[in-house]
């Protein structure tokens, strides 16, 4: 089936595409497209592939589910639309970075600057009903993100992964620690970023483990 994702991306994956489970979940998709509203914008459902194609791929940072309410959701982990309130996930994300850095960070929510230099911000499942968290979820979305990670995995070495809460954590199992780099913590949710988020330092040691590789680092 023709989807329509980043050229590398496709080539990378494209045996998912043919799959019944991948089929099957196209067709609810569509379908609640058609009946529901659904987060995000259809032409946002892989914005996290083709803001960074596989090739560019340095760090991954996994989320779960798109956020649900209007406007935020942007196809972007974390992120949300122009315009809209900065969650406090992302408020606390900020916060970490300046602390880890010692300088403010762009506040810009929609983290779009981060895919263009080779960071995938990817959902675990990349769609949602409106105002129903978790509607998408063992439709099928989370069978192709995990084959997402085992083929970075596998395909591509020096990675940065950053596991931030235990569903990201358990999504990221499987990832060899020998090959990449796998930083874990809390989730900067208000719920749980004091103290295991806080303090985690994952901004600077993801720019020491990429320079020490020979990658350009990221500008948080």
């Amino acid at each position: 089936m023709n989807v329509r994702i980043e050229d590398s991306w496709k080539e990378h994956l494209k045996g998912e595409f043919e799959k019944e489970y991948f089929q099957d979940l196209s067709r609810f998709v569509r379908e609640e497209y058609q009946k529901t509203t659904v987060y995000p914008a259809p032409k946002n459902m892989f914005r996290a592939f083709d803001s960074c194609p596989f090739d560019e791929v340095k760090v991954v940072i996994l989320g779960q589910d798109p956020y649900h309410g209007p406007g935020q959701a942007n196809g972007l982990c974390f992120a949300v639309g122009q315009g809209v309130a900065t969650p406090p996930s992302l408020q606390n994300i900020f916060k970490e970075i300046e602390s880890d850095l010692g300088a403010a960070p762009n506040r810009d929510a929609d983290l779009e600057r981060w895919a263009k230099q080779g960071v995938l911000l990817l959902n675990a499942t990349l769609t949602v009903r409106a105002s129903s968290p978790g509607s998408h979820q063992g439709k099928g979305w989370e069978q192709f993100t995990d084959v997402v990670v085992k083929t970075l995995n596998d395909e591509k070495e020096h990675l940065v992964f950053l596991l931030w809460g235990n569903y990201a954590k358990q999504k990221g199992v499987h990832i060899d620690r020998t090959k990449h780099l796998v930083l874990e913590s809390a989730h900067p949710s208000p719920f749980s970023a004091h103290p295991g988020f806080f303090g985690n330092k994952h901004f600077s040691k993801t720019n020491e483990y990429l320079q020490a590789n020979g990658f350009s680092t990221i500008d948080w």
